[in-house]
């Protein structure tokens, strides 16, 4: 009788232990499916305004500070084929900036080597060589690994979807935040197809 009750006891106890660990594991495997929704959510979503960008002086800038008006962020280069673009670029920023629309510009040396320059050296050459008075910020990635949260965020949620190509790279930005077009590097900024989207935008 002794050694049954001991037996009885013992398989109480393993049952007891087993469904506890039982109940933890699933806990465990819906707060990662959970967590796993939740980082989905996050990057999937064509606002930029809860993100932050550095400038050149190295200060945090909050996207969601530009809400209300109208941008164009494009990644630049100093030793570029289209670096000649600076032209196109300080032309609509006069020409729009007083009607909401503001330039944000991300030196990048992702592609051929070609803004090697330091901060100082980018701001000082886009300023005697193209007199540009649009932001300029803090150099960046746009591909690999170390891609910045922002063009993650703008590679993936644009149309069409994808890496960028190459220098000069054109996004637009509508007054809510949200990516509303993309354009690529050929595509001169003070063209028609570009200018009319910045001027629908601003009209609304």
């Amino acid at each position: 009788m002794f050694k049954f009750i001991v037996t009885l006891f013992f398989l109480l106890n393993l049952n007891l232990f087993a469904g506890c660990s039982d109940t933890s594991d699933v806990k465990n495997q819906n707060t990662n499916k959970e967590n796993s929704k939740l980082t989905t959510t996050a990057v999937k979503t064509k606002n930029i305004s809860d993100l932050s960008v550095t400038d050149m002086d190295g200060k945090e800038v909050k996207l969601s500070d530009y809400k209300g008006k109208v941008l164009m962020i494009v990644n630049v280069a100093s030793k570029c084929g289209y670096t000649k673009q600076y032209t196109g670029l300080e032309e609509i920023y006069k020409k729009y900036k007083d009607r909401g629309f503001e330039i944000l510009a991300f030196p990048c040396n992702d592609f051929g080597g070609q803004e090697p320059g330091s901060n100082d050296e980018i701001r000082t050459f886009c300023e005697s060589k193209y007199n540009v008075t649009f932001p300029l910020f803090d150099k960046i990635a746009v591909l690999g690994d170390n891609k910045s949260p922002l063009y993650q965020r703008l590679t993936e949620n644009s149309e069409p979807t994808g890496d960028i190509d190459w220098n000069f790279e054109k996004f637009i930005i509508d007054k809510n935040g949200d990516i509303a077009a993309r354009f690529k590097s050929k595509v001169e900024p003070e063209s028609d197809e570009v200018t009319s989207i910045i001027e629908e935008k601003i009209s609304i």
